[in-house]
């Protein structure tokens, strides 16, 4: 499934081999003539015609957070206005002429294929990016976006919602398909509860505590939020507050079997980390650094989750809230911010651990026998070439 238009090396050493899990020293990578991975060999078992590379070779990066409908926004949101306005940003401009719309869905794709990304767990509120995931130039898992905060329409919503979901069903088969909910401060109990039922994928991607305003308002019905939700004319007169932070009010409606993945997690406390390792739900925590940069100027506290020895994946959000969609670019803002994190870890977080999250690990993630995950350089300038 990755892009096949690059060279093909049968035998591949570099500088550092990631496979997945760690660095080997010494290994070289020996893979069949479709890409699939036969075996890591010491280098003086693996014979003649070895290629060397200077730098990393890793599996294709997993983007496990992406908008790719939102992707002919890029340059038209402004930066650092906090969550709120920006939202209301998304919202005022996020209708374009369809062509415009298409051509940039096809140019985020090739961006994350030049940026060795080979699989993406996409936001999807409509149909625009099918025809572009026919080419199957990627795997997708992609989660139908539901969304509503009046109970009084939230089964009207939620079959809007279904219809997008049957669509991509359809085409890509249901495993591959989710209705979840945006955020939690932006569908009712009643459409929450439609969604946590729903017969489809067990998979949901949710929007979490991205805004100090989002515990606030779940606490208190205080905060930001009200003055958003009063411009963009959202009826919230029957949502009651908790008294709990969003997370704590929200994810015990889930299904002890449903796992997820948390995204953005800005305002998780360590409170919540405990809470959260009292639920059956198998948690992924997924961080999108340079969107919260771009959005508020945060980042989240990281070496908190590595602490609680969370389970951590990467995204890169959209091209309305990044510059651009590149899983490295990821990592090396976090590098920057929290440069105790070795880079071993962070590239477990953006391979194996993304491919778990979008349960794609049977063939992707790591350099393992029968895998085909992607095959990617990392130059020691940072330039990342597809090298199967």
């Amino acid at each position: 499934m990755f892009d096949l238009r690059f060279t093909m090396y049968k035998k591949i050493k570099a500088t550092q081999l990631f496979d997945g899990y760690r660095f080997r020293t010494g290994g070289v990578l020996v893979l069949n003539d479709d890409g699939t991975v036969a075996d890591i060999l010491p280098e003086a078992d693996a014979g003649d015609d070895v290629q060397a590379f200077e730098g990393i070779v890793s599996p294709g990066f997993i983007n496990c957070h992406c908008h790719m409908e939102l992707s002919h926004l890029k340059g038209l949101i402004a930066e650092k206005t906090g969550l709120p306005a920006f939202v209301q940003q998304v919202v005022k401009k996020r209708r374009l002429d369809e062509t415009i719309v298409l051509q940039a869905i096809d140019a985020a794709e090739n961006e994350m294929m030049e940026n060795g990304i080979v699989a993406v767990g996409d936001i999807c509120n409509g149909t625009d990016s099918i025809s572009q995931k026919e080419k199957k130039n990627l795997y997708y898992h992609n989660f139908i976006e539901a969304l509503g905060s009046d109970p009084a329409v939230a089964e009207k919503n939620f079959e809007i919602f279904e219809k997008v979901y049957v669509e991509f069903a359809e085409r890509f088969g249901g495993k591959n398909v989710s209705i979840t909910p945006h955020a939690p401060y932006s569908v009712s109990e009643t459409l929450l509860q439609k969604i946590v039922q729903h017969e489809g994928s067990l998979l949901k991607s949710i929007h979490n505590q991205e805004t100090a305003d989002e515990n606030e308002w779940f606490k208190n019905k205080t905060g930001g939020f009200v003055e958003m939700f009063r411009q963009m004319k959202i009826n919230n007169s029957e949502f009651v507050p908790s008294g709990k932070s969003s997370l704590q009010s929200f994810i015990p409606h889930f299904l002890p079997n449903q796992e997820l993945i948390l995204v953005h997690n800005l305002y998780t406390s360590e409170d919540d980390l405990q809470f959260a390792k009292t639920l059956p739900n198998n948690l992924y925590w997924c961080f999108c650094p340079n969107a919260n940069q771009y959005i508020s100027n945060t980042m989240p506290d990281v070496p908190m989750f590595v602490k609680h020895n969370c389970t951590i994946v990467l995204g890169t959000d959209s091209l309305a809230s990044n510059h651009q969609l590149s899983i490295w670019e990821e990592i090396k803002t976090i590098q920057k911010f929290y440069p105790e994190i070795e880079l071993e870890q962070l590239m477990q977080w953006a391979t194996l651990n993304g491919a778990k999250a979008l349960q794609m690990d049977e063939k992707l993630g790591s350099f393992e026998k029968g895998k085909k995950p992607g095959v990617i350089h990392i130059s020691t300038t940072g330039k990342i070439t597809g090298l199967l």
